[in-house]
This record gives structure tokens, C-alpha cells and sequence, in this order.
């Protein structure tokens, strides 16, 4: 954010207001200089010894600067960043009784800012008298070779006043060019900071000859993918192929770090395939738009991001002019709309950054009632549930069975009965595909699914409900239940 913000601020006061200075100094520099010339080329010798040795300590200080504007940059960074984790996260800071050390540690931040700012101050700050000293004495030597002139009749006192006036103006000019030669620096040092970011390597890049991709049936077939992060040689993924047919539900469950969200975000070209390849219908996705692709899938992340505003622009970020009954639909249908009536703005009620006004499943009903407004395709839900309880879970299961029939979804879950009823269920361990296939099937070939299984059932019945408690949230109420073998 502060290279966002303060360094490019900087590179824009120079680019906009010292960049137009500098031209102005240089043309006043040479015009001065050849006035002085036609007037006494004798006097304009020593003149012209002062100039390259005032600008040669302006580029030596100016050098010497610019790696501690750099260093004032990143400072400055550093607290920005203090600033930032404590205001989003005030609450944990509160909780945790630790605002005298989180004071203490922004204190001490500003502090060696304060103090790097004051380094680079103090240096810049001995410049402006030395080349005013040097320029002072220029002007004597001037008026001392001068007035030996006019003695000797060789030069009038009017044109030795004339001189000096130039001389002046001169002078000026070398002024100016040393503050934009700090102005110079400065903004060196944060133009170095930006190219960062600019530069940085794209590593989803799109093919020029890449075409836009039709309206799909949402087959989507993963062939020996497999995939490792840009800077490391492990694989994340390793030689997974699975094919999910148009209108099925995945499920994919497994230990954290197996490659459960890997693996759906190289789906959306999050990531590109580091071996194999991935297809939707027939088309490899990269050979294909990334906005075309995009376009055709909803997706539920884990860390839900809601944008300040109001409820309706957070659920329309995917569509910003659909109408209010298709809003109000698919709220209802993740059982978002209940609660959202309840404020006094209703759908226009605004909320904070990051959506901090509301609770966690508020939040990630609305992330979910934004994923279905867009209509996909193919629908990605990462841990969608996670902040829910687990009544609010069922219900949000049941509205979504009917969105997810004509529809291939993905789900990612922590909870067996989230998933149990998929078409088709992965089950990843250390980044490979080591079982699929439906609950029962599962059941009986795969031990890592049934440890699963009786580990949530039995082991931890107070957290994971099991499948007849579940079912009891989508039926209607009163209904008599099925009784459990």
C-alpha cells in the first residue's frame, strides 16, 4: 500500500511539478551564461569554474541520499504495516489485553523513521549553505577581478553592476536544480520500489491466439495434472486425473496441505498446471480466455472478502446490473435473505471494510449468495460452510442441492456429512489422489475415508452430527422422520 500510495506520490511530484522546474532551470542556466559571456568573458571564466563544482557536490549529496531514501521508504512501510494489522485486528489486540505493547512496538517504529528522516535531513541540510558559500565567494572574486577592471578602465561600474545582476541569476538556477536533484533522488528511490511490483513475473500469462470460450455444459476433466509452486520443487500436486461429468457434485476432502484448494484454483487459471492438463468440455484452459473462463464459474473461497458498501453491491460484484428480484433470489437460496431484512436498510444497508459489521456466516451467506447471482456453470465452494452452525448449514445445503442439480460443483468440506450425498467424492493425501467414488462406495475400499467417518461420527458426535441429525434440518418441520438402522 505505501508503494501504492507514498511512491507513487513522489514519482508524480517530480514526473508533474519537478520535471517542469528542471527545464526552466536549465534554460535560465544557459540563458544566464550567455548574457554573461557577451558581457565580460574574463569574468564569465570564473563564473563558469563555480557552476560545475556547485552541481558536482548537488550530484555527489544527491548520490549519497537516494539508498537512504530508500531505506525512509521502506521504514515507512514497515509502520504502515504496524498500522494496518492493528486496525484490522483490534478486536484480537483488545482480547488479548496487548495495546501497551502494540503502542510500544508502533512507537518504537516511528521512532527510527523519525530518526532516518532526520539522518537524511541533516545531510541535505549542510548542502544548501556550502553551495551558497561557494557561490558567495564566486561573487567576490567577481566584484574583486571587476573592480581591478573598472580601475583600469576597462570595464564601466554600470556593466560591473549589470554582471553582478546576472551573476544572481545564475545562481538561482544552480539553487533550484539542487533541491530537484533531491527531488531527483527521492523519487528514484521510489520509482526503484514500484518497478518492483511492475515488474514482477506474471506467471498466468494468456496465449495471444487464446479464444473466448462458449457458453459450456461444465464437463470438467483433470489429466495427470500435476503442480509446484513458482519457487519450490516439492510437488503440491502429483499426477491427479479425475473427470467430473456435466451437473455432478465433487467432494473433496483430505488432511490439510493434501491439495484440496490447489486443486480448484488451478480450475479457474489461479495457477497454471505445472505437468498435464486441465479441460472444460473439450477445451484446454489455456487456450482459452481467462475473463471467458472466469465468467462461467462461481467461486466460494475459504477467507470470504466482502468490499465496503452496501449488501446489494457486495451480492451484484459479479453482475452490477441485475435486477432486485434476482438479488433477493439468490440470497433466499443461501439463506441470506432472512437476516438481511432484518436491518433497517435492508439490502441497502452498508457495510464496513472486509464486511467487519457482520458475523462470519453472515458473511459467507452473502460470498454465496455473489457465487450463485453470477449463474455458473460450474460452482466452487472452498470450505463454504466453514462459519456456520451447524443448523444454518443444513439449511444452506438444502437450498443449494437444487442450485447445484444442473450445475458442476465443487465442494471442499471439512464434515463427511456435507459431502456424503456427491456424485463423487476425492479423497487427497499428500497431493495425490488416492481414493474416489460415492460414500458407500468408499466406505468399503478406502480405510483413510472410513477413519474419516468414525472419527467424526463417533469421535466427535458433539461437533459432526451425524447423517439422521442432519437430515432433520431439511425436512420440513413436524415431518416423521426415517428411523435409523
Amino acid at each position: 500500500m505505501t508503494r501504492a500510495t507514498n511512491d507513487v506520490e513522489l514519482v508524480r511530484q517530480f514526473t508533474g511539478m519537478g520535471f517542469l522546474q528542471l527545464l526552466n532551470a536549465i534554460m535560465l542556466l544557459f540563458g544566464s551564461v550567455a548574457f554573461l559571456v557577451s558581457m565580460n568573458w574574463q569574468l564569465t571564466l570564473i563564473v563558469l569554474l563555480i557552476v560545475p563544482l556547485a552541481l558536482g557536490l548537488f550530484g555527489f549529496f544527491t548520490s549519497r541520499a537516494r539508498p537512504m531514501f530508500t531505506v525512509v521508504q521502506e521504514k515507512l512501510s514497515s509502520l504502515n504495516t504496524i498500522l494496518q494489522e492493528n486496525l484490522a485486528g483490534v478486536r484480537v489486540v483488545k482480547a488479548f489485553a496487548r495495546e501497551p505493547y502494540e503502542v510500544d512496538r508502533f512507537r518504537d517504529f516511528n521512532v527510527d523513521l523519525r530518526e532516518s528522516q532526520v539522518r537524511v535531513g541533516k545531510m541535505l541540510a549542510s548542502v544548501i549553505p556550502l553551495i551558497f558559500a561557494i557561490a558567495n565567494l564566486g561573487t567576490l572574486a567577481v566584484i574583486w577581478l571587476g573592480g581591478l577592471q573598472v580601475i583600469g578602465g576597462a570595464l564601466t561600474i554600470g556593466e560591473l553592476v549589470a554582471f553582478n545582476a546576472y551573476l544572481l541569476m545564475l545562481m538561482m538556477p544552480v539553487g533550484i536544480l539542487g533541491m530537484i536533484l533531491t527531488m531527483i533522488s527521492r523519487a528514484g528511490a521510489s520509482a526503484e520500489r514500484i518497478l518492483e511490483v511492475l515488474s514482477a513475473q506474471v506467471e498466468v500469462k494468456e496465449k495471444p491466439n487464446a479464444t473466448p470460450l462458449p457458453a459450456i455444459r461444465g464437463r470438467v476433466a483433470f489429466e495427470r495434472v500435476s503442480f509446484r509452486y513458482f519457487s519450490s520443487s516439492e510437488k503440491v500436486i502429483d499426477d491427479v486425473s479425475f473427470v467430473v461429468e456435466p451437473g455432478q457434485t465433487v467432494a473433496l476432502l483430505g488432511a490439510t496441505g493434501s491439495g484440496k484448494s490447489t486443486i480448484i484454483n488451478l480450475i479457474p487459471r489461479f495457477y497454471d498446471v505445472t505437468e498435464g492438463r486441465i479441460k472444460v468440455d473439450d477445451y484446454d484452459v489455456r487456450d482459452i480466455t481467462i475473463e471467458s473462463l472466469r465468467s462461467q464459474i462461481g467461486i466460494v473461497l475459504q477467507e470470504t472478502t466482502l468490499f465496503s458498501g452496501k449488501i446489494r453491491d457486495n451480492i451484484t460484484f459479479g453482475r452490477p446490473d441485475a435486477p432486485l428480484e434476482e438479488v433477493i433470489a439468490a440470497a433466499k437460496a443461501a439463506n441470506a435473505h432472512d437476516f438481511i431484512i432484518d436491518f433497517p436498510d435492508e439490502y441497502e444497508t452498508w457495510v464496513g471494510e472486509r464486511g467487519v459489521t457482520l458475523s462470519g456466516g453472515e458473511k459467507q451467506r452473502i460470498a454465496i449468495a455473489r457465487a450463485l447471482l453470477m449463474n455458473p456453470r460450474i460452482l466452487i465452494l472452498d470450505d463454504s460452510t466453514s462459519s456456520v452452525d451447524m443448523a444454518t448449514e443444513g439449511r444452506i445445503q438444502y437450498a443449494l442441492e437444487e442450485l447445484m442439480r444442473d450445475r458442476t460443483s465443487f465442494i471442499i468440506a471439512q464434515r463427511i456429512s456435507t459431502v456424503r450425498n456427491a456424485g463423487q467424492i476425492l479423497i487427497l493425501d499428500g497431493g495425490r489422489l488416492v481414493a474416489q467414488g460415492t460414500h458407500e462406495e468408499l466406505m468399503e475400499t478406502s480405510p483413510i475415508y472410513a477413519d474419516i467417518y468414525h472419527s467424526q461420527l463417533y469421535g466427535d458426535s458433539d461437533h459432526f452430527l451425524p447423517e439422521r441429525k442432519h437430515e432433520d434440518l431439511t425436512q420440513p418441520a413436524g415431518a416423521k422422520q426415517p428411523t435409523k438402522p
